[in-house]
């Protein structure tokens, strides 16, 4: 296990990777520290260390890991910039997955971030760098692509499959075997009943494109 890791950010989403972290027995002690544009303060008891990613530094032949604590509404590519510099600076980036999560068996890959609630069932797919958000649930079979957000409370049905890119808003449901295109965003609260082909922002009951 390495033997410390960096929080990318220091906000609201932070801090609940943070309280996650803490959670975590392999983790808790070994918060080295967020970094942020700015000093907010102790974030949940964990300090800001500055606003660069700190230089690698191999101990014990370990490289330390990282965890990206920045959100995303409608645009990842700042979660995708620190996720590529991070990789360049040889951090590791585990799967942070929380242990009031529910989850069988499923694959996750690097950066993902599953939050306290969430639901994940067997035969899942999730890509890289995901946020798999608070109360959400996501049934058997789903395949999720890389920088998805998929947003508290929302329920993906089975054998659903999500493009990259993609936000899945706060309460919203897809029903089963939906597929959606990459770079889309669904609304809150939104039902999702069709294939999504084309990108773009997709709102109501059923779900339909307005921009």
């Amino acid at each position: 296990m390495d033997d410390r890791i960096v929080v990318i950010g220091g906000g609201g989403h932070a801090k609940v990777v943070i309280s996650i972290l803490q959670k975590l027995d392999w983790w808790h002690d070994v918060i080295e520290g967020y970094i942020d544009t700015k000093n907010r303060g102790a974030v949940l008891g964990v300090e800001w260390i500055g606003s660069d990613i700190p230089k690698t530094v191999v101990k014990y032949g370990i490289l330390p890991s990282a965890v990206i604590g920045i959100g995303s509404i409608e645009d990842t590519s700042i979660r995708k910039r620190y996720y590529l510099e991070l990789l360049e600076r040889s951090y590791s980036l585990p799967v942070i997955v929380s242990p009031k999560a529910v989850n069988n068996s499923f694959t996750i890959k690097d950066g993902t971030v599953v939050m306290d609630g969430a639901i994940i069932e067997a035969g899942t797919l999730i890509g890289k760098c995901c946020i798999i958000n608070t109360n959400s649930s996501i049934d058997h079979d789903c395949k999720i692509g890389d920088f998805v957000h998929i947003a508290p409370g929302s329920t993906l049905s089975g054998n659903v499959k999500i493009g990259n890119d993609c936000l899945i808003g706060a309460g919203s449901t897809v029903i089963q075997g939906i597929k959606i295109c990459d770079g889309c965003i669904v609304g809150a609260g939104a039902v999702v009943i069709r294939d999504i082909k084309e990108q773009g922002t997709y709102v109501g009951n059923p779900a339909r494109k307005i921009k």
